[in-house]
């Protein structure tokens, strides 16, 4: 990837790099000093219950790093302290925070950081404006409780967003937070990369996307899947769950929604004023809000952007994993029969097809960078939410209608080994033969089936579908 500097920046830097060198921190010496534990997203620092002010030291690293974006996609984050989004910063009304930031020495590029809870021009851009191998100290009395987004404020500013380099900092109102059971942080940021959705190998950033504000990924915490299956967010019935909630953007906001909840509290805007009883808040890019919300049955309950091909098509979904016993007065099972004198669809015969060892392959190779992210790398799905397709009595027995969902997309309920499913799958961008071919591998290695249809088939029914 080509970054061109400009001279504002140079000039800009070389005008910021002394202070940087020579910057102390001037805080009251009356105040006791507390560094800040930083602590990667989804977790928070722990609730603040001093009633007394403080000078908090904070160190942020600034980390350009290369990680997976989706399975088997890789990208070049520039991030704060490592994380997409960066670590989350919390301190209380009327401290004097003392912010290091530190580029490191293999970074490529000069980066700094505007924090939104900064009463001052700047949030403190030009003060923390740095070169790699170099540091960066100011200070900033946090005047303002709320939730606040800081970013990487370096230019082409919009570019050192969209590649990871925004969090949250929380100013705690001076009476403080009441205790909940869970805290998570969590993000949403839309990136834009050179290749298509899930498509292989290492992406570059796509500057034109950007600027058409056309995103290849929507995502939560920065990562495909990051709060799914394993990495999910978990809750017990009945406890009481805050969530801190941003938008780094650059460019989208954010229908922020739950499915299966209804927000107890919406703190509007990362305000003090809240409104009770919501269903989806809108959060602008550079802007946050604090939802509070107490789980009631077990299962799962989806994060999403309402947005809902986002959600879908480009990753910004998540997962709530509720335990605890269920309570049918609330929320039953609910009876699915077919009515009075509906025939069972027989299943089509099935012609023998021959798969080679470099089709199965290539079969699993589609499985996982597409289909692994919402039915798990091993195909076992996630409960309520994305259905199994290993030992899945639906492949077994409509292994071509599993071909038409790929193909074609499906919403709505489905039943899978006697368990109910409703949600949205879109149409998958595969080629024909691809499609065959993880289907094949969904049938032979996941089923302990036989290989079901070729290429072929799959155009006959692209063109059936076209007609």
């Amino acid at each position: 990837m080509k970054t061109t500097m400009t001279l504002g920046v140079l000039f800009a830097l070389a005008a910021a790099l002394p202070a940087a060198t020579s910057a102390t921190a001037a805080s009251p010496n009356v105040l006791p000093v507390i560094e800040q534990q930083l602590v990667a997203p989804p977790a928070v620092p722990p609730r603040i219950t001093r009633k007394h002010a403080a000078k908090v030291i904070v160190k942020l690293t600034v980390e350009e790093v290369e990680r997976e974006i989706a399975p088997g996609t890789r990208y070049m984050f520039w991030t704060f302290g490592g994380t997409v989004p960066g670590k989350m910063i919390r301190v209380r009304e009327g401290d004097t925070v003392e912010l290091h930031l530190q580029n490191l020495h293999g970074n490529k590029l000069p980066h700094n950081i505007d924090l939104h809870a900064v009463t001052g021009p700047g949030g403190g851009a030009a003060q923390t404006l740095i070169a790699p191998g170099n540091e960066a100290v100011f200070t900033f009395k946090a005047l303002a409780s709320g939730l606040y987004v800081y970013h990487c404020a370096t230019a082409p500013v919009g570019m050192h967003i969209a590649n990871g380099m925004y969090g949250l900092i929380l100013v705690e109102p001076a009476e403080g937070l009441k205790p909940v059971d869970k805290e998570y942080y969590v993000m949403q940021g839309d990136f834009y990369t050179s290749g298509a959705y899930r498509a292989p190998g290492l992406q570059g950033f796509d500057m034109q996307k950007a600027i058409d504000e056309h995103p290849t990924y929507v995502l939560f915490n920065g990562a495909d899947g990051a709060l799914t299956g394993p990495r999910a967010l978990t809750a017990k019935t009945n406890e009481s769950v805050r969530m801190f909630f941003g938008v780094g953007g650059p460019n989208l906001a954010s229908s922020f929604h739950v499915i299966g909840a209804i927000f107890d509290r919406v703190y509007t805007e990362g305000g003090k004023k809240f409104q009770e009883n919501v269903q989806t808040t809108t959060v602008a890019p550079g802007g946050a809000t604090m939802v509070e919300f107490t789980p009631r049955i077990p299962g799962n309950l989806t994060i999403v952007d309402h947005a809902l091909t986002r959600a879908f098509n480009k990753g910004a979904i998540g997962l709530l994993s509720v335990t605890g016993a269920p309570q049918p007065e609330i929320y039953s099972d609910g009876v699915k029969r077919a009515l009075p004198g509906t025939a069972a669809a027989a299943a089509p015969a099935r012609p023998a097809v021959a798969s080679t060892p470099t089709q199965q392959v290539r079969g699993k190779a589609v499985f996982e960078s597409t289909c692994a992210a919402c039915h798990q790398p091993d195909g076992r799905g996630v409960a309520g939410v994305f259905p199994p397709v290993a030992d899945s009595d639906f492949f077994k027995e409509r292994p071509y209608e599993m071909a038409h969902i790929v193909l074609n997309g499906r919403s709505g309920e489905i039943v899978v080994n006697g368990q109910h499913y409703n949600g949205v799958m879109p149409p998958q961008e595969l080629s024909d033969d691809d499609i065959a071919a993880v289907i094949n591998y969904v049938s032979t290695d996941m089923n302990g089936g036989k290989p079901v249809l070729d290429g072929a088939q799959v155009r006959e029914m692209r063109a059936a579908r076209a007609k």
